[in-house]
Parts: C-alpha cells; sequence; structure tokens
C-alpha cells in the first residue's frame, strides 16, 4: 500500500462543517493547505484519489524560474502544424479528440497574438519571480533546503540554426532580469555537462533554475507538515459546489456533504468539472506528459537538461535520471500511449550515448491547462467565498509556493502580492 493513501482518512459522520476546505492533495493545494494552517485557519483538504496522485508524482521536478514565455506563441503556430503530424512528436493530438478540444485550441490560437504573448509573458515572470522567493521561504519551513538542487539547467541545440532561432526568446529572458550564459563549442558544453553526443555545440546555461530530489516525497512531506498543524486530510469525491447563505456546501459522491466557510479549488486536471457546478465554463485542459524514471546508476547528471527541438527534458531524481516531457492532447479518458515515452528514452540515449536505459519505469500524467498557459488564481464568478488555483500547465511545483501565498492571502482580505488581473479565471468569457 502506498503510504501516502495511508494519510488521508474517510469523513466521520459528525465532520459537516469546516472553515476552509481545500480540494485536491497535489502540490498546489498542499502548498496553500500548508500556508493557510501556518497562518492560524483550520483547514481540511479533500482528495479523491490519493496524495500527489497526478501531476505531483511523476513530473520533472523542477523550479523553472526563468521558464517564462507561454507556449502560446507564434512560433508555435509555424511549428505545431509539423509536429501534429507526427503521433510520437513533441505535440500530438489524437484525431478522435480533435472535435472535442477545437474551442481550447481556437483560444489557443488567439492567445498567440503577440499582444497577448507580451502581456502572458510579463505575468509568468511576475508570478516566477515571486515564485522563487516564496519557494525558498516554503522549503525552509519544513525543512526541504537541502533536498533542493542548484545547479541549473543547459538547454542543447543540435544545430546552430536551432540555436539562432532560441535567441529571441533569451532576449525577452533579459528584458525580464533573467540571468543565463550561451555556451559554443563542445569544451564549454562538456564543462556543465560530460558524456553528451559531440552532435551539440550549442546550449545555453541557466543558473537561476532548480530542481528538487523527488517531487512525490516533497509533496508527501508537505502532507506531514500539514497534518502536524492539524490539517485535516480526507479522501472523498467532490461532486459538486453549492452556493448557500450561510456557506459553501460540498456535495460527496456517497451523498454526504460538508459545508464550509471557504473553498478553494485546486484540482488539477479536474478543477473545471467544478467549476462548472457553480454555473462557469472555464476552458482547462489535460497537457497528456509521459515519462521514464531510471534507477539509480543509469547515469551522471549535473544539472538539468532541456532538449527544446524535442520537448523533452533529463532531470536528476532520486537517485536516478527521468526522461519526460512533449504534450499529448487526448483528454482525461483515452488510454496512454507510452510509445510516446519510449521515444523520449531513445532520444535521450543517443543525445547521452553512456545512459543506461534498462529498468526505468513509464508514467503518464495530466498538466492542467489554459490556453494563455496562465493558471487561474482568483475567486469563482458568482462567490467570493470560492477561491480557483488551477491551470499552472508544466509550472505546477514552480508556482506552487507563490500560488499557496497569493490564496492565503485572498482569504485573509489582504492585497495579494501581484496584480491577479492576468489570472483571473474569467478572463476567458
Amino acid at each position: 500500500m502506498h503510504v501516502e493513501i495511508s494519510m488521508l482518512q474517510p469523513f466521520a459522520d459528525d465532520e459537516t462543517e469546516a472553515e476552509v476546505v481545500v480540494i485536491g492533495a497535489g502540490i498546489i493545494g498542499l502548498s496553500i493547505a500548508l500556508r493557510l494552517a501556518q497562518s492560524g485557519h483550520q483547514v481540511v483538504v479533500v482528495e479523491r484519489d490519493s496524495v500527489a496522485a497526478g501531476a505531483s508524482r511523476g513530473n520533472a521536478g523542477a523550479y523553472a524560474f526563468s521558464d517564462i514565455q507561454p507556449l502560446a506563441s507564434p512560433g508555435i503556430l509555424k511549428q505545431a502544424p509539423r509536429w501534429l503530424l507526427d503521433p510520437l512528436g513533441p505535440l500530438a493530438l489524437r484525431p478522435r479528440y480533435a472535435p472535442q478540444i477545437a474551442p481550447w485550441l481556437w483560444r489557443f490560437w488567439r492567445a498567440c497574438a503577440p499582444e497577448r504573448v507580451y502581456a502572458s509573458t510579463r505575468a509568468q515572470a511576475a508570478l516566477n519571480k515571486l515564485s522563487a522567493a516564496a519557494t525558498h521561504e516554503s522549503l525552509k519551513s519544513i525543512d526541504a533546503l537541502d533536498d533542493l538542487n542548484e545547479g541549473g539547467n543547459l538547454h542543447l541545440y543540435l544545430n546552430q540554426a536551432a540555436w539562432q532561432k532560441s535567441l529571441f526568446g533569451w532576449s525577452v529572458r533579459t528584458e525580464n532580469g533573467i540571468q543565463f550564459e550561451h555556451l559554443l563549442g563542445g569544451d564549454a558544453i562538456a564543462d556543465v555537462q560530460s558524456g553528451l553526443s559531440p552532435q551539440f555545440q550549442f546550449a545555453t546555461f541557466v543558473p537561476g533554475w532548480a530542481t528538487i530530489n523527488d517531487p512525490l516525497q516533497l509533496t508527501l512531506r508537505i502532507a506531514e507538515c500539514c497534518a502536524k498543524l492539524g490539517v485535516r486530510l480526507r479522501r472523498a469525491h467532490v461532486q459538486a459546489l453549492v452556493s448557500e447563505v450561510d456557506g459553501v456546501r460540498l456535495k460527496f459522491e456517497n451523498s454526504q456533504t460538508l459545508r464550509a466557510q471557504r473553498v478553494v479549488v485546486a484540482a488539477g486536471a479536474w478543477s473545471h468539472t467544478l467549476a462548472r457546478t457553480l454555473g462557469e465554463r472555464i476552458p482547462l485542459e489535460a497537457e497528456r506528459g509521459y515519462n521514464t524514471t531510471l534507477p539509480p546508476g543509469a547515469g551522471a547528471l549535473n544539472c538539468q537538461l532541456t532538449f527544446p527541438n524535442h520537448g523533452f527534458v533529463m532531470t536528476p531524481i532520486a537517485g536516478g535520471i527521468r526522461v519526460g516531457g512533449a504534450v499529448e492532447l487526448a483528454g482525461l479518458q483515452a488510454p496512454p500511449n507510452f510509445k510516446r515515452a519510449e521515444v523520449l528514452l531513445r532520444h535521450a540515449k543517443s543525445f547521452m550515448p553512456g545512459l543506461n536505459t534498462e529498468g526505468g519505469t513509464q508514467w503518464m500524467g495530466f498538466r492542467p491547462s489554459l490556453p494563455d498557459s496562465l493558471p487561474a488564481i482568483g475567486f469563482a464568478r458568482g462567490d467570493d467565498r470560492v477561491i480557483y488555483a488551477f491551470g499552472h500547465g508544466h509550472l505546477g511545483l514552480t508556482q506552487s509556493a507563490a500560488t499557496a501565498q497569493l490564496v492565503t492571502q485572498l482569504v485573509d482580505g489582504q492585497a495579494p502580492a501581484l496584480d491577479l488581473t492576468p489570472f483571473n479565471p474569467q478572463r476567458f468569457n
């Protein structure tokens, strides 16, 4: 039995009232619960599966503070048609899912307008800057700073043309105060990471990038700290939220109910289904990501490696190496296609010939994504006792501590640490 399942207990018959309920026991939900509890609130976390059941379990473990450019951009529009023709490429759309995702893709296309990309980039940069400070504070509070690896990130390009195409993105980072260093030649690259294929002669190193030893263990530790502060961790499937005069009522699958003074929806890729019960249609989609975690001894990484033209990363995780990434648009119900993970592993082997790819564990998870790559952080349209905190896409771990800070400020009636207008959940209406 997974240790995290034992953390979640069923509701007792007399548990009918709560001050603050956080729906979702992933990195976002638990970070919010921890911050609220540290601020003196009585918190209940409700999770239908287990702690870190979704993207928090198998993500790449990166604090990607320099990753400020949205997926929706003019550049992606140029590459997407070619990528979409390859079912195992960096960006894939299952044909059967195309009609269902069409409205989201239309909003994604609109978000690629230059002025919208500029605005989204500025907003993402502001949130990531807040995250950098909040992350160290959060990790320190749970005695987890030693699990942070601040070795940076190495972006690797197969040829000069690919590297030159990346330069605009790096100029945008310069405008937002992000430091990096271009590395030209195999020797300069090898000084950062040895064992790479000699075909890599162009790279960019980002020192302000960090990884966590194991995102699953981090999430479990946060859950344990929540429990020590009195947070009640409950296993239940919330089917609907109902606004009432004296609170917000949560209706569970087993017909039990719970009334809360405040509710935070942080249920990852399923969050929009709860918003719908309040009459809101928020265009949340699931970007399906795949990876393979290789055991200790597979190879030695000094830092996280990013291969932008192939859409995947290699990360030191729990003593081994996690190879994963790319995007598949196929919804929440379609079965996994682990051939995608196998393709990424073959790429990794060709790019780092000494990598031992035997004995790996495959995984697929859902990244909750909104069309403009920004999360939804703010009040529900018809009830300011409900706060949304979802849609972080590839940056859930990165932005978890900052999101917790912002949500706690909203609960406390304080002015948030940054302007939340770009993250308004109703911005797509």
